[in-house]
């Protein structure tokens, strides 16, 4: 069975993100909703393919969450703004931000699947920055020479430590399953166990000293880098 796809609906209007849900449930999307900026970003841990996300909310706004989401979480995740604001001034700042779409209101719930769908599709066609250096302070990690260190001291690794090391460290915070990490690193090797999983992360958390206590297990879900 096909991974459904995970939505978060941020938005004030408790009635809309009902309405939404439901639209979008219809649809085959797993669907959360938060009624602000502050919940959902308490949220994002557990992973998403996608945030609809209200600009004029009460307390923080969406562009503002947008920028801690993309600044300070680090997260690549598709973010689709929705707003009664439509000027061009506002529809800058929304894709400087790292927006992928911007609907102003009202606006056609097929209108919002539609685009939700077109986003989704262009994200998932978008090659992944596969040669692109990764720094989560002082760990570094570069593809290209296959190598990890840490401050200034070099962390010799397995092939396979190093593969599920990049995968959690491409997207710091969101949530892999043992499942996706198999499929990712194992791919179709067989009699591989998710049990396997679990100790490469004991490995990797014990040769990676106090920065390996930020590989957290979300219990019931999965495995993610907290950054």
């Amino acid at each position: 069975m096909a991974k459904r796809e995970k939505i978060l609906v941020v938005d004030d209007e408790q009635d809309l993100c009902e309405i939404l849900r439901f639209n979008l449930e219809c649809e085959g999307f797993a669907v959360e909703t938060a009624e602000s900026a502050e919940q959902a970003l308490k949220m994002l841990p557990d992973g998403y393919d996608l945030i609809l996300l209200d600009v004029m909310m009460e307390g923080m706004s969406g562009f503002r969450m947008a920028e801690k989401v993309r600044k300070e979480q680090k997260l690549q995740v598709p973010i689709v703004f929705l707003t009664a604001k439509d000027t061009e001034n506002d529809l800058l700042t929304g894709f400087s931000l790292g927006g992928d779409d911007y609907i102003p209101k009202p606006f056609s719930i097929k209108e919002v699947t539609a685009r939700v769908k077109a986003v989704l599709k262009r994200s998932a066609a978008a090659p992944a920055d596969t040669n692109r250096t990764i720094e989560l302070g002082e760990l570094t990690i570069d593809p290209e020479t296959k190598s990890v260190t840490l401050g200034n001291e070099h962390i010799l690794l397995t092939k396979k430590e190093f593969e599920i090391l990049m995968t959690l460290a491409r997207t710091p915070n969101k949530v892999f399953s043992r499942e996706d990490i198999l499929e990712r690193v194992w791919k179709k090797e067989s009699y591989v166990l998710e049990r396997t999983v679990d100790v490469h992360i004991t490995r990797l958390r014990k040769k990676l000293g106090t920065f390996g206590e930020r590989l957290t297990n979300r219990s019931g879900y999965g495995y993610c880098i907290e950054f």
